[in-house]
């Protein structure tokens, strides 16, 4: 397959989509969940983790809750990971194809189509964030995904798995209309043809993702409080009760826990789930274009014509100047069957053999079939 022969066009199918989106978000999470636990731990309003660093943060989890303890909650991501962004990146591309028909307007495009992706994506994976967040927190009382999934419905109803939808949607809107406006700025002045170029898909999915993570970090520490609820602080109620509680315990900079940490993970993050996402999306396609290719299926007709043509001149096994050949190298061995002659075939593999036993099994000198092999040939 040729690079070149890919472009990031409508003939992309929504299967091809979906399933490329679904194994890049999987991937994705699951290479940097250790730092996104870092960076949750970090966002806490615990005196305990007043001051930590990266490096530090990651050591103490290790140390005092076992080395298993940053990927604490990783079933839960992987869960919501694979159908969240599946319809995420099917419905962005097709978002975008749509609206290109209507609009002249790309960034116009670009914008609607990530609020879209971001209204479907955020309700399937937020009930996820809740149960990772909780899991991830300092002194979790929660063993497991499972149990803290029932702890949670018991204790605080379903509306604790939504309770950040809104604050999740105020940070992810202007996130993902950034994310998307960014990867396409950099495709667009980079990878002008749309071809698949793997160093360019990665360096555009990191650009866009350190932008929007730095840019809407104050908005993931309400996010982060809310989805918590941290026992140290009380109850949270909503987005504005959040706000109060962040700036009265750790001021303005309180808004800004876990910066460099959210850097760190979009960054990579979002390389390896563009990269990885273009990748499959252009294996998927081409494979599909090869199978449905003119070549494939002129080759696929000629085959069935010279099926039909074989099967019909079988039917007397007595005719003269016809000959039986197997499919043997250098058969030197003759069939007493009116004038057979021997007839030498290339070494073959499985395929070639199963081609030689549809096409090669009756030959004839007829100057017809001669011809036909001459048309099937070119």
């Amino acid at each position: 397959m040729n690079f070149d022969d890919y472009e990031q066009l409508p003939t992309t199918s929504v299967f091809t989509n979906m399933t490329a989106g679904a194994i890049a978000g999987v991937l994705e999470h699951c290479i940097m969940y250790p730092l996104d636990s870092v960076k949750t731990r970090m966002q806490s309003l615990s005196p305990v983790t007043k001051g930590s660093t990266i490096m530090s943060t990651m050591t103490t989890m290790i140390q005092k809750e076992g080395i298993l303890r940053p990927v604490r909650g990783m079933g839960a991501v992987v869960a919501g990971a694979g159908p969240a962004h599946a319809f995420y990146f099917a419905s962005y591309e097709y978002s975008k194809n749509s609206l290109a028909k209507i609009s002249p307007h790309q960034q116009v495009s670009y914008i609607t189509s990530a609020v879209v992706a971001t209204l479907i994506h955020d309700a399937i994976s937020n009930p996820t964030e809740v149960i990772k967040q909780r899991l991830q927190m300092y002194n979790s009382p929660y063993n497991s995904v499972i149990q803290c999934m029932k702890t949670v419905y018991r204790t605080e109803g379903m509306k604790a798995f939504y309770r950040s939808y809104f604050t999740q949607l105020v940070m992810n809107l202007p996130y993902q209309a950034i994310h998307f406006s960014t990867y396409e700025f950099f495709q667009n002045k980079l990878n002008k043809d749309h071809h698949y170029n793997p160093p360019v898909h990665m360096f555009a999915g990191g650009a866009a993702g350190a932008a929007a993570a730095a840019f809407t970090t104050p908005l993931d520490v309400v996010k982060t409080l809310l989805n918590t609820q941290e026992t140290s602080v009380g109850t949270t109620k909503g987005m504005t009760d959040a706000v109060k509680k962040i700036y009265e315990r750790a001021g303005p900079l309180g808004f800004f826990k876990g910066l460099m940490p959210r850097v760190l993970y979009s960054m990579p993050a979002t390389a390896i789930c563009w990269s990885t996402y273009e990748f499959f999306k252009y294996v998927i396609s081409n494979r599909g274009r090869e199978f449905n290719s003119p070549a494939a299926a002129a080759v696929g007709a000629c085959r069935t014509k010279a099926g039909t043509e074989v099967a019909m001149k079988a039917s007397d096994h007595h005719t003269p100047g016809h000959r039986y050949v197997l499919p043997v190298v250098n058969s030197d061995v003759e069939i007493a069957s009116g004038s057979l002659k021997p007839r030498e075939l290339p070494a073959m593999s499985g395929a070639g053999m199963y081609g030689a036993l549809n096409l090669n099994t009756l030959h004839s000198d007829s100057s017809a079939t001669r011809q036909f092999d001459q048309r099937c040939n070119t």
